[in-house]
Parts: structure tokens; C-alpha cells; sequence
């Protein structure tokens, strides 16, 4: 089963990574964006503007902040296996 991750728009160098290794990525928008997905990456500055913040999903909710593309795979890739 692919696992869908949301990608703030502005990671496009993390969303490239993510496809790399197989994952199914959409662009977050908005909350509605952010049920679909089992994981989300965002910048942290837009966590609370997202509407992200509170529990609207099961998955992590990832901070690229700071982190590498490859850093923001490895997390991703811990989380489901």
C-alpha cells in the first residue's frame, strides 16, 4: 500500500525525495489536504495557519525545518517501517 505524505508547497526539493523513494506525495493547501495524508511535512512557520497543529490526522506531522530532504526520507521511512 502506497503511503499518501503531504508536502507543504514550498519543499519541492522534499517532495522530489519523497517520489524518489516510492511514496505518493500531494501538496498541502489546507486542512482538508492534511485528512488525506498519512504523514505531513511542513516548514513549521505555517503549522498553526495549516490548521495542522491539532490531531486532524493519524500520522507524524513532520518539521523540515533545519533538515535535509534526505533527513525528512529517513524520518518518514522510520515512522513506517
Amino acid at each position: 500500500m502506497s503511503r499518501i505524505i503531504g508536502v507543504e508547497q514550498s519543499l519541492t526539493n522534499i517532495e522530489d525525495a519523497l517520489k524518489a523513494q516510492g511514496f505518493e506525495v500531494i501538496q498541502l493547501r489546507n486542512e482538508e489536504d492534511a485528512k488525506k495524508c498519512d504523514a505531513c511535512i511542513i516548514t513549521g512557520q505555517d503549522r498553526d495557519v495549516m490548521g495542522i497543529s491539532d490531531p486532524v490526522m493519524e500520522g507524524p506531522v513532520i518539521d523540515a525545518n533545519g533538515l535535509s530532504a534526505n533527513e525528512v526520507v529517513e524520518r518518514v521511512q522510520k515512522y513506517f517501517h
